[in-house]
């Protein structure tokens, strides 16, 4: 180990140091009375640290003898998951004080699951890979069953644990598999053993299994009967954390693994992977019809909005990777405005998350009302926000390669699923009359809900310089 491989994995390094200090600042210092002020400076570290990484030199440097890569590709991941990690922090600090759920370990867990994600998005090895993939989970198993209180919440992390722990050990299994047959654990080295444009029986197995434990990372069909209860079960805060960072992170991570070690072949792992990116946007959309619990329904939601996602990696191009990034980018902008929301949602004090709570919202709060609308069309891919755009991108890079079956899936999947978008705006606008919502939230989540509202609609100019990113990091992987 060197210095330069130390400067390298200098964020990484550095937010694992904060989180330490964090911990031994809660411990000696009074545990809980400290919780919002490490909350806040753990808000400042994500948010360093991401213009850290943004000015890095945008070449491909890699350290720790090959195990851990710094790139375009890693640097565009890293940045998406800091800032969404930031503003899930800061429009959840109302909520867990309402609910006395505020304690010193909350900043902390968060740290260390993002982490986790950043060695994932970086891993250049199968051992890397894993040890960044279970750093992740084991704080977000815990993250699940904060509110200790709860059933609900302890059933969630209960579920989540057991299947976590079964899809570590499919991606395990497939890993040794690979290893096997390739004889290393390297990226390179695997990539390396593969001749000609497909894969051999036992690199296509273990590519398999491992391929199966990624799904559930991303919440894609069949491995997505966690992602419901879940999300309904867990902490609204934790909830909006779970439905940003930790999906980017998997999606990188799966592509980062398709391409760098298995990318000669893409005929042979786009089938896997496009059955499902078909099977998610279906069953996504299709499970999101009968929802009453607005948590739930953005479960089955982003089930959805993976699979679009995977359409992208299916592609096996540069262009598909660049839309998968792309795609991201505007699912976490559009997320993290939905939950905003969702975290003001009280009616005499109490949260609630019903569907129906939304009757009349436009009547008691307009330009709330005005701001979801803009995002569940946006979500729907009406154009021409934003939304449209990405569904765009993913559709088209599909359709170059080949893929134009699983293209007309994507639309059909995108026609069912307007419905319950615009169901949830049918009852904002033209509801029956109802109890109004409080209207006492705090500042930081009205405007986080009303900027992603604004950027979805302004977006559409020139994406705010994202599609150049998007591309560079498309640039860092496949070449």
């Amino acid at each position: 180990m060197t210095s330069l491989d130390l400067s390298i994995a200098l964020p990484e390094i550095l937010l694992s140091l904060w989180a330490m200090v964090a911990l031994m600042a809660g411990a000696y210092f009074g545990k809980d009375r400290l919780a919002q002020a490490l909350t806040w400076a753990t808000v400042a570290v994500f948010v360093l640290l991401s213009i850290l990484i943004g000015v890095q030199e945008p070449v491909a440097q890699q350290a720790f003898g090959g195990l851990f890569v710094a790139d375009g590709f890693a640097r565009f991941a890293k940045m998406a998951i800091l800032l969404s990690g930031a503003a899930v922090l800061v429009m959840g600090m109302d909520y867990l004080e309402r609910t006395k759920m505020m304690k010193f370990e909350y900043p902390i867990l968060v740290s260390l699951a993002t982490v986790g994600m950043m060695v994932m998005v970086s891993a250049q090895d199968l051992i890397t890979l894993y040890m960044g993939l279970e750093l992740q989970s084991l704080a977000l198993y815990v993250l699940a069953a904060f509110r200790r209180d709860s059933v609900k919440a302890t059933e969630a992390g209960l579920k989540y644990f057991v299947l976590g722990a079964l899809a570590s050990g499919l991606l395990l299994y497939g890993a040794s598999l690979v290893y096997g047959y390739a004889g290393s654990t390297m990226f390179a080295d695997i990539a390396g053993t593969i001749h000609g444009d497909h894969l051999p029986v036992g690199l296509l197995m273990g590519l398999a299994f491992m391929l199966a434990g990624l799904a559930f990372k991303v919440s894609a069909v069949p491995f997505h009967m966690w992602t419901p209860d879940v999300y309904e079960g867990s902490p609204t805060p934790v909830t909006a954390f779970f439905a940003t960072a930790p999906k980017v992170a998997a999606m990188a991570l799966l592509a980062r693994v398709t391409f760098n070690a298995f990318g000669h072949a893409p005929g042979d792992w786009g089938q896997i992977v496009g059955l499902l990116a078909g099977l998610s946007m279906i069953v996504g959309a299709i499970g999101a019809l009968g929802q009453a619990n607005l948590k739930r329904l953005m479960a089955y939601s982003s089930i959805s909005h993976m699979g679009f996602a995977l359409l992208g990696v299916t592609a096996g191009s540069e262009a598909g990777v660049k839309a998968t990034m792309l795609y991201m980018a505007i699912y976490l902008t559009m997320s993290i405005g939905v939950f905003a929301f969702m975290l003001t949602m009280r009616r005499d004090g109490r949260p609630v998350q019903g569907i129906s709570d939304l009757n009349m919202l436009s009547k008691s709060q307009p330009r709330q009302a005005l701001a979801l609308l803009v995002l569940m069309f946006s979500l729907a891919g009406v154009p021409p926000l934003i939304g449209f755009w990405a569904k765009y991108a993913v559709l088209a890079a599909a359709i170059a390669s080949g893929y134009v079956v699983l293209a007309v899936v994507g639309v059909i999947g995108s026609v069912i699923g307007a419905f319950y978008y615009l169901r949830l705006v049918y009852f904002m606008y033209f509801g029956t009359e109802t109890d109004p919502l409080d209207d006492d939230g705090v500042p930081a989540q009205r405007w986080m809900t009303l900027a992603a509202a604004l950027i979805t609609v302004l977006g559409v100019v020139n994406l705010f310089g994202i599609e150049g990113a998007a591309t560079m990091a498309a640039q860092a992987l496949v070449h």
